[in-house]
């Protein structure tokens, strides 16, 4: 696991408050989406889907700044639609940082270098940029040439200035052990980014392409392949060892996507940011009225196949906190990669 040390041991001071709380649910990181345009129209994202009018609305900073606070989760993932295209997004990070929140700004980097100027290196944040594959398989993804290399560009940009880059990689069923080796070998060792998270891609219902979503034993092949050879421990993986587990079905979770929740433009999302059961105005009325049993795989249709880790990560987080042997698994593998 390759989270830096500060942050490891933030959330597990969060999450040991919580336990002497007695809370039962409660937020690890926010998705928060403060806009939903964006400036590519990738086949497996359903966001750009939304009426033009909802397209041209922009969250005010105090509305996206106030539903982390509200939450009082310690990380903010940031995301959209493509968050620089916000007029105001180099504040709405300001201010999160200032309250020393942990802030991934996900980005598909085609605006980064020139929106770069206006945010500083910190080591609450973060540039987190999508990357599918390599050239070929990532401007495939996002149906359109040259993504890759500006992308590519911008993360040796970032990181010659001293922000924190990190990446995340969704993975279809076009998706070989093969192909998922390269990109993050090529993540990990060529771009040298701080760290990448990975997720099978979830078929939500709004996406164009249905065709190319991965099932749950399909997901659990590619990825005990992929980690085969010593390469899970030598990736700098941004996930908590009993999520990789889990990936490779040495090991099974419920869903707990209450941990990971979403506010959009619309409100919280129920039950999670790939499916959409209504809005609430706060993260409270989230918690409290929505009806968590009925969500899963083996519960609901729809969650058949997910394995996404807005909805399992928490749960493995959990998992780890709750047993001395998986939290010295877990601090073993933070030291060992550990980057201040």
């Amino acid at each position: 696991m390759a989270m830096p040390l500060r942050q490891s041991i933030k959330v597990a001071t969060y999450l040991a408050e919580q336990k002497l709380r007695r809370r039962d649910k409660f937020p690890l990181i926010v998705e928060l989406e403060p806009l939903f345009a964006c400036n590519l129209k990738c086949e497996g994202c359903g966001k750009i889907q939304h009426p033009a009018g909802v397209l041209k609305q922009r969250m005010p900073v105090a509305q996206a700044v106030g539903a982390v606070m509200e939450s009082g989760a310690p990380m903010v993932s940031i995301a959209g639609g493509e968050p620089l295209m916000h007029p105001q997004i180099d504040e709405i990070v300001r201010q999160l940082v200032a309250k020393r929140k942990y802030v991934f700004l996900c980005t598909n980097a085609m605006l980064l270098r020139k929106k770069m100027d206006q945010f500083k290196p910190s080591p609450y944040f973060a540039f987190a940029v999508h990357i599918d594959g390599l050239r070929e398989r990532h401007d495939e993804s996002v149906a359109k040439e040259g993504v890759f290399d500006e992308a590519v560009e911008a993360i040796k940009e970032a990181k010659r200035r001293g922000f924190r880059v990190t990446t995340n990689s969704t993975f279809f069923n076009t998706d070989t052990p093969q192909t998922i080796i390269e990109v993050l070998n090529f993540l990990n060792d060529d771009l040298q980014v701080d760290e990448m998270m990975i997720s099978p891609a979830y078929a939500y219902e709004k996406a164009p392409d249905q065709e190319h979503f991965l099932g749950v034993e399909q997901t659990r092949e590619l990825f005990k392949k992929a980690f085969a050879g010593g390469n899970r421990r030598r990736w700098r993986l941004n996930h908590s060892p009993l999520f990789l587990d889990f990936l490779e079905g040495k090991v099974d979770f419920p869903c707990t996507a209450w941990a990971i929740p979403n506010y959009s433009l619309f409100g919280w999302q129920r039950p999670c940011y790939l499916m959409s059961d209504g809005y609430v105005p706060t993260y409270r009325e989230l918690v409290e009225e929505t009806d968590w049993d009925k969500y899963g795989r083996g519960k609901d249709p729809r969650c058949a196949n997910c394995m996404a880790h807005c909805g399992y990560e928490p749960t493995a987080v959990l998992a780890t906190m709750g047993s001395l042997k998986e939290s010295l698994r877990a601090m073993r593998e933070t030291v060992s990669g550990n980057r201040e």
